[in-house]
């Protein structure tokens, strides 16, 4: 599993796309960046974890909207796919 530090070593050489914790479903403006969208998720999850554990009222309420929409498979699957293409429209960084 990649790490941010990780990620920014690596994608360093590659302009890299940005995106918010709210865009991505969460709660905050905090922002990720990142090569590919499998990346952008695996940044945010790692966010989420830690403001979860902080117990961060904002995040947990967007956790709970986030469970509701997992209990329909095809209402996730369709999150997902416009979540990828919002990322996959983004201009990359400069």
């Amino acid at each position: 599993m990649l790490n941010r530090k990780s990620l920014y070593l690596i994608n360093k050489i590659d302009p890299m796309k940005t995106m918010t914790c709210k865009q991505l479903g969460g709660a905050c403006d905090t922002e990720f960046t990142a090569n590919t969208f499998e990346e952008m998720a695996e940044l945010s999850k790692q966010h989420s974890m830690e403001m979860f554990q902080k117990d961060d009222e904002d995040h947990l309420k967007a956790k709970d909207e986030m469970m509701q929409l997992m209990k329909s498979p095809d209402a996730m699957q369709h999150w997902f796919k416009n979540k990828r293409r919002e990322f996959d429209a983004l201009p990359k960084d400069k």
